[in-house]
């Protein structure tokens, strides 16, 4: 289980949506899951992603109340430290 800091992070989680078919250019923190065409398929892919190479779960109701890219950076950033 890897420490990162949020610009490491960002850099994984944007490989990950780029790599589920997002166009780099437009994943930005601001950016949301809609507009980077990315499903909730894709949104578990992530999760696990996450939990594997952070430690961090994400669970449903957690991923119902991420929006967007930096809402996702922010919440691993945070639950990472613990």
């Amino acid at each position: 289980m890897a420490t990162a800091n949020k610009d490491q992070i960002e850099e994984r989680v944007t490989e990950a949506l780029v790599s589920f078919g997002a166009d780099k250019d437009q994943v930005k923190r601001e950016a949301d899951w809609e507009s980077l065409d990315v499903d909730s398929l894709d949104l578990v892919e992530l999760s696990q992603i996450v939990e594997e190479e952070y430690g961090v779960q994400m669970k449903e109701e957690d991923m119902k109340e991420i929006k967007t890219v930096g809402d996702s950076i922010d919440f691993i950033a945070e639950r990472a430290k613990s």
